[in-house]
């Protein structure tokens, strides 16, 4: 099976940037109690720690909130996560992140499910149209499927439903959330 390419999601998610304004930052999101300034920290740090693990080497990304340069570093560390995870390497053997360490064919996909699944949330979020491409949400549906609660609650959704609400139903998000 060949691997997925992470650029398109990292670049829908790097667009959806410019047009979250700072009275957004602490917006609700379908992320648990997480606000947009939450969803947005955690894509930095995920951001760096899923290019680490790309290339074997230790994250080194401990934040204290929000960084002031969001704006500027998170579309730039998006560009250097999918240009890591475009090596061929970057796939084989094992990687960690989060503490955690699996097979990299594993956490190449778990790094596109947080973007992915995190653009989403981020779009419905602050009034933006979610892009996510079907061969993406197929990607990740497996993995988070099969995640065991690390997402929370896993809400039902038809077998026929289209493939980015089931991927929203695993990760515990319902396709109609509105911030109202």
């Amino acid at each position: 099976m060949p691997s997925p390419d992470l650029r398109p999601a990292a670049d829908r998610l790097a667009g959806l940037l410019p047009a979250i304004s700072d009275d957004q930052l602490d917006a609700p999101t379908p992320c648990g109690d997480w606000t947009v300034r939450d969803v947005l920290q955690h894509a930095v740090e995920l951001t760096g720690a899923f290019t680490a693990a790309a290339v074997k080497k230790a994250p080194d990304v401990q934040l204290d909130g929000l960084p002031d340069d969001w704006r500027e570093r998170l579309p730039r560390q998006l560009g250097e996560l999918a240009g890591a995870w475009d090596d061929p390497a970057a796939w084989d053997g094992e990687c960690e992140a989060g503490g955690v360490t699996l097979p990299s064919r594993i956490m190449g996909v778990v790094a596109l499910d947080e973007i992915v699944v995190h653009g989403w949330d981020l779009a419905v979020s602050t009034g933006q149209a979610p892009d996510v491409r079907d061969e993406d949400a197929h990607a990740c549906l497996g993995f988070a499927a099969n995640a065991d609660g690390v997402f929370g609650p896993a809400l039902p959704v038809a077998d026929d439903a289209p493939v980015l609400h089931r991927l929203l139903g695993a990760t515990g998000r319902s396709a109609d959330w509105s911030p109202a």
